[in-house]
C-alpha cells in the first residue's frame, strides 16, 4: 500500500500553539471577570461550576488570613446538591456591629453579608441593645452564639518588665498596672528610671475587641467582682477613679492591637522595645505571634520576619480576664440555600484538621484547648489558672462604654488636609470629587472627639499663605469652642495648587510641639492624595530625621495616586499609623478609624 506523504510536523505546530492560546485566553477572561476586589480585598475566583450558593463571611481583621485560607479549601464542596462557595470580607467588628444595627447599607457599608463573626460575642450583645435598621428587627437570631475558636485577654509586656513587677511568681493584674501608671517615679520606683514612665496600649473599645475586654475589665478589677457588673458599678466614684487612671496612661487608642504590635517590632529592631511601651492589651495568640516575629498574624507573612530580641509573655490578670470567642452569626436574611451552605460551612469549622490549622497559630479551641504555640518559649504558660469574668448585661455594657468615653485620655490633634488640584478630580464611580468626600468623611468622625479635646483644622497645597505650604483655618482649642467653626471651614474648603507635603507636614509637627498638653494624646491627622510636588525645601531623610514619637502622625494615603510607601515611613517615625485609602470612596469609614486613636 502507498501511504499519503507525512504532513510536516512545522504546519501542524502553529495551529496547536493559536488554539492553545485561545484556551489561554478564554481563560483569563473568564478569571479577570469573575475576579476583582470585595471591601478592599481581592476575592478568590469560585471554586464552583454549574449552580452554587455563595455565602459572605464578615470577619474581623485579627483572623482575616487564616479563615480566608480555610474558606478557599472549603468552597467548592456539594451541600444540599449544589456547589457552596465562601467568600470571606474584612469588617472590623465595632464598625459591623453599628452598620449591621442600621439595617446594613451596602452603598457605604460594602457587600452585605450572610454570617458575621466579630473577635467576640459582646458585639452581638451591643447589636442586639443597639438594633435599629429600617424595620426595628435584630438581625440575629436568639440565643448564645457558636464559637469558631477562642483566645483569652492577657496583658502582653516585654519580658523584662514583667519579671521587675515579679512575674511569673507574683500575680500581676489591673491594680499593680493602676499603681504603677499613677506613680510619678515610674519605672524608677522597681530600679528602671532608664524605662520612664509606664506606658499602655489599648485599642479604643468602641471598635475594637481586645479595647472592649480589656475597659470591662478594668471596671471589673476596680469593683473586685467577677460577675454581676451593675450600673451602679460602673457610676461609682471610686471605679471611676480608678478607670481613669488606668487611662491616662495611654499611649494613643486606635482601631486594631497590630498597630501597636507592629510599631513594638520596629522600635525592637532600633534596640527601643521598653522606651515604646510597657503593655499592651491583646489576645493570647497575639503574643505568641509577635514572639514568632508575625505581630499581624497572618499566615502569609509569617516567616518573613526574625523573632525580637525582647519577647513578650503573656500575662494573665489576677482579678480575671474575658475571653474573644470569634462567634460564628448567622443573619436572619439568609434564604435556605444559603443557610444551608452556612450551616455546613460552621461544621467545617469545628473539624479537627480546621481547629488544628487555628491552633498552630497560637488560637485556643472552640471549647478552649490550647494547642502548641502555647509554650513558654513563646510566652504563654499553657498551665495557668486563668479566670474567666462573665460580661455584663446589654444595658450595663452601654453603660461601661458611655462611662469610658468620659474617662478616656484627652487629644490634642491638629488635622492637615490635602487641598490640592487633584483633589478635584472625581472618585472612581461616586459622582462626587475626592475633596467632597473627604469632607464629608471629616465632618462625619467629628462627633468621635469629645468637648474638651483640642483640635485644629488646616489646609495645605503650594503657596497658601505667601511662600507657606499650609493655610491654618482653626487655631488648636476645645472642640466645645472649635466644632462649629471645623466644621464650616471644612465644608467650605476648594481645590487648587500642588501638593507640598514634606514642609507641611514638618510644620505641623512643630505646631504640636509648641502646643503639646502632657496630659493629652499629641497628634496630627494627615490626609494627602498625592506625593510632594515642591522642589526645594525639605526632602524626605531630612524630615524623617526630625520626626519622633513626642508628636505621633496618623496619614491617610487617599486615592490611588497617593505616596503610600512615603506616608507609611513618616507615620513609623513617629510610632504612629498609616491607614490606605486606594479606594476613594472607602474614606468615611478610614477617617472613622483613624480618629479612632483618639
Amino acid at each position: 500500500m502507498v501511504y499519503p506523504p507525512a504532513r510536516p510536523r512545522r504546519r501542524i505546530l502553529p495551529y496547536l500553539l493559536a488554539v492553545v492560546l485561545a484556551i489561554a485566553l478564554i481563560a483569563g477572561l473568564r478569571w479577570f471577570f469573575s475576579s476583582g476586589t470585595e471591601n478592599g480585598a481581592e476575592s478568590e475566583p469560585s471554586a464552583c461550576s454549574g449552580e452554587s450558593t455563595k455565602i459572605r463571611v464578615a470577619s474581623s481583621q485579627d483572623k482575616i488570613g487564616i479563615l480566608r485560607e480555610v474558606a478557599k479549601e472549603y468552597s467548592g464542596r456539594a451541600v444540599a446538591g449544589r456547589c457552596a462557595d465562601v467568600v470571606i470580607d474584612e469588617a472590623n467588628s465595632g464598625t459591623a456591629m453599628r452598620a449591621l444595627a442600621k439595617g446594613w447599607n451596602e452603598q457605604s457599608d460594602g457587600a452585605r453579608p450572610d454570617v458575621w463573626s466579630p473577635a467576640a460575642s459582646a458585639w452581638v450583645t451591643l447589636l442586639r441593645q443597639q438594633a435599629g435598621g429600617v424595620d426595628g428587627t435584630v438581625p440575629v437570631a436568639d440565643g448564645k452564639p457558636v464559637p469558631i475558636v477562642t483566645a483569652p485577654l492577657v496583658f502582653a509586656m516585654p519580658k523584662p518588665m514583667a519579671e521587675a513587677l515579679g512575674w511569673p511568681g507574683k500575680a500581676i493584674g489591673w491594680s499593680e498596672l493602676a499603681e504603677l501608671a499613677a506613680d510619678p517615679k515610674g519605672w524608677a520606683k522597681y530600679d528602671h528610671p532608664e524605662w520612664g514612665q509606664f506606658k499602655l496600649g489599648k485599642t479604643n473599645p468602641n471598635f475594637s475587641t481586645s479595647g472592649l475586654n480589656a475597659t470591662i475589665g478594668a471596671y471589673f478589677a476596680a469593683t473586685g467582682t467577677t460577675s454581676d457588673l451593675t450600673a451602679r458599678d460602673v457610676a461609682d466614684a471610686k471605679t471611676r477613679s480608678f478607670v481613669g487612671g488606668v487611662e491616662q496612661s495611654i499611649v494613643h487608642y486606635g482601631d486594631i492591637s497590630m498597630t501597636f504590635l507592629g510599631n513594638l517590632l520596629r522600635a525592637d529592631d532600633r534596640g527601643e522595645s521598653m522606651a515604646y511601651i510597657s503593655a499592651i492589651t491583646v489576645e493570647e495568640n497575639s503574643v505568641t505571634d509577635y514572639n514568632r516575629g508575625n505581630p499581624s498574624g497572618d499566615p502569609a507573612t509569617l516567616g518573613r520576619h526574625a523573632p525580637p530580641r525582647t519577647p513578650l509573655v503573656a500575662v494573665n490578670p489576677k482579678e480575671g480576664t474575658l475571653f474573644s470567642d470569634h462567634p460564628y452569626v448567622p443573619l436572619t436574611w439568609m434564604d435556605a440555600a444559603k443557610k444551608a451552605v452556612a450551616d455546613d460551612f460552621l461544621t467545617y469549622l469545628h473539624s479537627p484538621p480546621v481547629q488544628a490549622k487555628f491552633q498552630s497559630y497560637g488560637y485556643r479551641s472552640f471549647d478552649g484547648k490550647p494547642g502548641p504555640q502555647a509554650v513558654e518559649k513563646n510566652g504563654v504558660d499553657p498551665g495557668a489558672k486563668i479566670t474567666a469574668l462573665s460580661p455584663p448585661t446589654p444595658a450595663v455594657l452601654d453603660k461601661v462604654l458611655a462611662s469610658w468615653s468620659e474617662l478616656r485620655k484627652r487629644a490634642n490633634v491638629l488635622i492637615v488636609v490635602d487641598k490640592s488640584g487633584s483633589m478635584e478630580e472625581e472618585a472612581s464611580g461616586t459622582g462626587e470629587s475626592r475633596l467632597e468626600l473627604a469632607k464629608k468623611a471629616a465632618v462625619n468622625a467629628l462627633p468621635q472627639f469629645r468637648g474638651d479635646d483640642k483640635v485644629g483644622l488646616w489646609a495645605f497645597s503650594t503657596r497658601q499663605d505667601g511662600a507657606k505650604d499650609y493655610l491654618e483655618l482653626v487655631p488648636i482649642d476645645s472642640v466645645s469652642k472649635t466644632g462649629p467653626e471645623l466644621r464650616k471651614q471644612l465644608e467650605g474648603l476648594t481645590a487648587g495648587g500642588g501638593t507640598g507635603l514634606y514642609d507641611t507636614t514638618l510644620a505641623a509637627v512643630e505646631r504640636m510641639r509648641g502646643a503639646k498638653d502632657t496630659g493629652a494624646i499629641n497628634a496630627v491627622v494627615f490626609l494627602t492624595d498625592g506625593k510632594n510636588e515642591k522642589t526645594g525645601g525639605s526632602d524626605l531623610d531630612n524630615l524623617l530625621g526630625k520626626l519622633n514619637p513626642d508628636v505621633r502622625l496618623f496619614t491617610i494615603g487617599y486615592g490611588e495616586g497617593a505616596d503610600q510607601g512615603v506616608l507609611r515611613q513618616i507615620a513609623e517615625a513617629t510610632d504612629g499609623a498609616a491607614y490606605d485609602s486606594s479606594r476613594a470612596d472607602t474614606i468615611d469609614q478610614v477617617f472613622t478609624s483613624v480618629i479612632s486613636n483618639f
